[in-house]
């Protein structure tokens, strides 16, 4: 990466002489104060969180989403404060929230050079902080991104029972599953589960009886042969993937399978159809669920769970 391409301290620069202070002024914008970027560049979550470690001169660590931003996860929104931890008070600046603390020794690695917590830290502080429909679909991504097994994340959680929002904080760890490629499929996963149904396994991989690869599955349940996926605009709009997506629909039901298709209209706006649909095709597939009241309760066998009002 050349020089400048990246966020830099402007004093430093100059004191280095690598930059006349015309040169800074003229084509450098300040992103906070003495911090500097290229004029016309649009820092994405990375240059941002980037940013405010030099904000710190080094001194503060990156955690919540800032750090799982460099730790690889994908889906940071960069128009979100960075969070930053520093052991003493500093006056904030916009788009830069401090928090006062100490990060041990054992809870921080670097990225490139850059102070952040681990990924077992960055996990429980998302799912302290952030609701529940938030922090899952980012420790999903956390996951995913680092390799951190749920378990551990659930066992850094056990040793800091302490710690603020840690009930919270295992409660949306137990739910965690890095299969999810996308937020939107982490909230199908969550509406199923919050509706009582049988918790999905993601990323099915379908074969057929010669071993021959077939398809890979969102979610769903290989003993009845059901998966529900999460299509992206791009299934509905772009014509050659929706060829594609008939063909490998017709390969699947010639293998018995049964597929809910959901997108972002019915997960947003119609969750009770998706469920309607879920159930029904369980059933016909032989899952017997059985439904009391509509929108109510589902019984699985001898089991009946509550369903969250929609």
């Amino acid at each position: 990466m050349g020089v400048f391409e990246e966020p830099f301290v402007g004093s430093w620069a100059l004191a280095a002489g690598l930059l006349t202070r015309h040169q800074l002024r003229h084509d450098f914008e300040r992103v906070a104060p003495d911090v500097y970027s290229r004029k016309g560049r649009q820092l994405d979550s990375i240059g941002r969180a980037k940013a405010a470690v030099h904000w710190t001169k080094g001194e503060g660590v990156l955690v919540g989403r800032a750090a799982a931003a460099l730790l690889g996860s994908a889906y940071v929104d960069a128009d979100q404060p960075v969070e930053i931890a520093l052991a003493r008070h500093r006056r904030p600046v916009p788009g830069i929230i401090v928090v006062q603390s100490e990060v041990d020794r054992g809870e921080r690695c670097e990225v490139d050079g850059y102070p952040v917590t681990t990924p077992s830290r960055t996990a429980f502080d998302l799912a302290c902080r952030l609701s529940r429909d938030l922090a899952i679909p980012a420790v999903d991504a956390l996951c995913r991104a680092t390799g951190l097994d749920p378990s551990t994340a659930l066992e850094f959680a056990d040793a800091h029972q302490r710690a603020r929002g840690c009930t919270r904080a295992r409660a949306v760890l137990a739910l965690v599953d890095p299969g999810a490629e996308s937020p939107p499929e982490s909230l199908t996963r969550l509406l199923l589960i919050d509706h009582g149904l049988p918790v999905p396994t993601t990323q099915i991989v379908v074969r057929d009886g010669g071993g021959v690869f077939l398809a890979r599955l969102d979610m769903g349940w290989e003993r009845w042969r059901v998966a529900v996926e999460y299509d992206g605009a791009q299934h509905w709009t772009d014509p050659a993937q929706r060829t594609k997506d008939i063909d490998r629909h017709a390969v699947l039901a010639a293998h018995g399978w049964s597929i809910v298709r959901v997108g972002a209209d019915l997960l947003r706006n119609r969750p009770h159809v998706v469920i309607d649909r879920v159930i029904a095709a369980l059933n016909a597939q032989g899952a017997q669920l059985d439904v009391g009241s509509p929108g109510h309760h589902v019984t699985i066998g001898r089991e009946r769970k509550s369903l969250r009002a929609w």
